[in-house]
């Protein structure tokens, strides 16, 4: 949670440079993202090839090699926005056969390995598009 100065607090008007500050405090703490935070990645050779985005939420762009019916591929996000106790959500936002995929995130410290699985009957090769966001989470 931020320090935020008020006048009652501090028992005096606020300087211009508490004033400042009060507004880069409610930022850091703000729900969702502006202009700026996002950003977008393409994986280069497979669907295994790692990717790096450090940003708080962006876009991945996978590789369009096959992924067999009921096939499972994980790779690596690495990410210095991402702490082990966060939450990463995806959601496959575009390109591919839509509800034929499911995605799965485990975060580490300064990364996240995304798991994506097939859940068709068959073999799709498709360069599917995963829309993430990290929440900033911690356990006590």
């Amino acid at each position: 949670m931020s320090t935020i100065v008020t006048r009652a607090g501090k028992g005096s008007p606020l300087t211009h440079t508490e004033v400042d500050a009060n507004f880069t405090n409610l930022n850091t703490d703000k729900a969702g993202y502006i202009t700026g935070e996002g950003g977008t990645v393409t994986q280069a050779t497979s669907k295994s090839t790692t990717v790096t985005l450090s940003k708080k939420c962006g876009t991945i762009t996978m590789n369009n090699a096959a992924l067999a019916a009921d096939g499972i591929v994980s790779f690596t996000l690495t990410n210095t926005t991402i702490a082990a106790t966060d939450v990463v959500v995806l959601n496959h936002a575009s390109a591919g056969t839509a509800g034929k995929y499911a995605l799965n995130a485990a975060a580490a410290a300064g990364s996240a390995v995304i798991t994506v699985t097939n859940i068709s009957a068959g073999s799709l090769s498709e360069a599917i598009v995963i829309r993430f966001a990290v929440i900033k989470a911690v356990t006590a």
